[in-house]
């Protein structure tokens, strides 16, 4: 089990970032881990950190209320439900690390649909150091040692796009309290290359924000609004290909893999909460049987992420 302990790290960066007034840029970091929704939860996905920064961008057309440039550094962590024992033959799933650093633009428009274009470089494979940065902190805490990592994907190159787009449903509609939304996105690359739809419903505890003010996909920026809310994003996914679970597309070099499970249910739900300059939210995450093994299964993991609009 693996948990971030960047809050330190977080408040000396936003402090360093805290000038000017109109609080047309954002920082923040997102922690991902098993731990979040059960203590003995502890397979597959393990631990994800990314830590971001947006900023308003020049916007010169009328049906646009903004656009937003985003630069993110990542590190996910992906080991079998069994990790004490060296022996390949219990291994469920590949022990993969994936590092990555992205640049994206987001366009918020006025009906409240949302756009976003992102592109990743990076590393599958022990040039990310998943293995290092899991034991040296099982070492850290006193958990018990990993054992499998000789087993690892091996390096992959990432080269990555990620599209999503949403489309606010019923936009006659004059309730305050609930609104829904039709989403779809894409990933195309050579680590994950598949495609996710499906439907988010927002449940205000006071009075939604619209989307282009709202923290929900990262419109704050520039917005005075306070927000409470709870969120439902069922959705049907489609996965051609994921390097951490079948190796690198360009050569057979990984010990352990196994083939796709390609269509799953997805699903998520959570709380986020804006008060003057501070964003938090937590969410629980479903994802559904990835790949074919004779344990392997469904599973879930908390997020919890926090950021700032810098003044």
């Amino acid at each position: 089990m693996l948990i971030n302990k960047n809050v330190f790290f977080f408040l000396i960066l936003f402090s360093v970032f805290n000038y000017g007034q109109s609080r047309k840029s954002e920082i923040g970091i997102i922690t991902d881990n098993d731990l979040y929704t059960s203590s003995k939860n502890d397979m597959y996905y393990t631990n994800g950190l990314a830590i971001f920064y947006r900023h308003l961008i020049k916007n010169s057309k009328l049906d646009i209320s903004k656009k937003s440039v985003e630069f993110t550094i990542g590190q996910y962590i992906y080991t079998p439900r069994f990790i004490d024992s060296p022996e390949k033959e219990i291994m469920d799933r590949p022990y993969a690390g994936y590092l990555f650093g992205e640049i994206g633009e987001n366009i918020f428009y006025k009906n409240e649909s949302v756009f976003k274009a992102n592109f990743q470089i990076g590393y599958v494979g022990p040039n990310s150091y998943g293995r290092e940065m899991q034991k040296s902190f099982h070492s850290l805490v006193g958990y018990k040692a990993v054992q499998g990592w000789g087993y690892q994907i091996q390096n992959a190159l990432a080269v990555q796009t990620h599209f999503f787009y949403s489309k606010k449903l019923f936009p006659r509609s004059e309730s305050k309290k609930i609104d829904f939304h039709f989403q779809s996105e894409a990933n195309l690359g050579t680590i994950f290359t598949g495609a996710s739809t499906g439907f988010l419903t927002r449940i205000g505890l006071k009075k939604l924000v619209p989307l282009f003010d709202s923290n929900l996909h990262g419109g704050a920026m520039g917005s005075n609004e306070s927000e409470f809310y709870f969120y439902i994003a069922p959705s049907i996914n489609y996965l051609l290909y994921d390097a951490t679970i079948k190796g690198s597309l360009f050569n057979s070099n990984s010990t352990v893999t196994f083939d796709l499970v390609p269509f799953r249910f997805n699903g998520e739900a959570g709380f986020k909460y804006r008060k003057k300059n501070l964003n938090l939210f937590y969410v629980f995450v479903y994802r559904g049987k990835e790949l074919n093994s004779r344990t392997i299964s469904g599973y879930f993991y908390g997020s919890i992420g926090v950021s700032y609009l810098l003044k």
